[in-house]
């Protein structure tokens, strides 16, 4: 036997060494293994797509033991002062939070930010705490597109609550809604913020609307706000979970608030599970993320193809030409694909 083939052997073997500790690691609560295999879910390399499936695989029958928070708003609202308030009250709890947080990424640089860790610098030292900023991507809304992966993966690592903040922009609420059990919505008053959140959507969403910075001269800005809320409220249907949408004031800088807000998400937990809305409610989001995934799956596939990217080099230069339209342009890279897949 070769070196070479002796050298391959001997990284396959390291590479399920590491596979089994990695997935132990996640199991026993290791934060560095949860964030190397998030890492790894992450990447859009497919050498990295058989390790995910199994590590998904590993974790699952420990996963779906924890609630999960959905958390959006505008930014300048104060999400993230609002969630590090709230994960440090749930850590004296005795609960362990994981924070999904979702940046935005530059169209122009690709960059982001990544800076919930620095804007949460009390919880990020807490050890019963978990935060992992994740660039959005090109994800729909800006919404990365493996978070619901990485939420099976805290589970296992033993985190009770896990809490999803959105970039509060586009349709990454919709996305964010369709993952999490709690859809929680962050308002401001006093900025004109009032009416531009009386949508019909994001409204019919929201489980609870919390509005933040309730304090000083902002506090009776924040009552009448309040009461606009819940007159808008009024006016929308009945949720299937038969639960009404409440109003709260908070102030997350100064910790006011906060216990009201988990007593209501306790109290709608216990009705939900009750009537067993909790249960059909996953049920519904599985079968959600199965067509999802294979949207995804079908785009990845059609994109990587070297033969369709030529071809839709040349079908934009013939559509800034005028020699054809978009929609007969993707009819002809559609039937070249299924040509090639024949």
């Amino acid at each position: 036997m070769g070196k070479a083939s002796v050298a391959r052997i001997q990284r396959i073997r390291k590479q399920k060494i590491d596979e089994q500790k990695l997935i132990e690691g996640i199991i026993n609560g290791n934060k560095t293994d949860l964030s190397k295999a998030i890492t790894y879910i992450e990447s859009n390399a497919s050498k990295h797509d058989q390790l995910v499936q199994k590590i998904i695989e590993a974790c699952l029958p420990k996963a779906n033991k924890s609630i999960r928070i959905g958390i959006t708003g505008v930014p300048g609202v104060g999400k993230s002062t609002f969630i590090e308030a709230f994960g440090m009250y749930l850590t004296q709890l005795g609960k362990k939070v994981a924070v999904l947080a979702v940046d935005p990424t530059s169209s122009i640089s690709k960059g982001s930010i990544l800076g919930d860790k620095t804007r949460m610098e009390e919880l990020v030292k807490n050890p019963n705490a978990f935060i992992r900023p994740t660039a959005s991507g090109s994800s729909l809304g800006g919404v990365a597109r493996k978070t619901r992966e990485s939420v099976i993966l805290c589970e296992a690592a033993g985190y009770d609550v896990i809490l999803i903040e959105t970039v509060g922009v586009g349709q990454s609420e919709t996305i964010v809604h369709s993952m999490t059990d709690f859809f929680l919505l962050l308002k401001l008053a006093g900025a004109g913020d009032e009416l531009q959140g009386i949508k019909r959507g994001i409204i019919e969403m929201a489980d609870a609307i919390i509005i933040n910075k309730a304090d000083g001269n902002n506090k009776k800005a924040a009552q009448k706000a309040k009461v606009e809320f819940n007159r808008a409220l009024h006016l929308y249907p009945e949720k299937k979970s038969q639960w009404k949408p409440k109003v709260k004031l908070c102030s997350a800088l100064h910790n006011e608030g906060i216990e009201e807000v988990w007593k209501m998400l306790s109290t709608y937990f216990a009705a939900t599970k009750e009537n067993e809305f909790f249960y059909l409610n996953r049920k519904e989001q599985n079968k959600f993320w199965l067509l999802q995934s294979i949207d995804d799956q079908l785009k990845r596939n059609f994109y990587k193809s070297e033969v369709i990217k030529k071809a839709l080099e040349e079908q934009l230069e013939k559509i800034d030409n005028n020699s054809t339209t978009p929609f007969e342009a993707a009819n002809y890279l559609l039937g070249l694909k299924a040509n090639l897949d024949k």
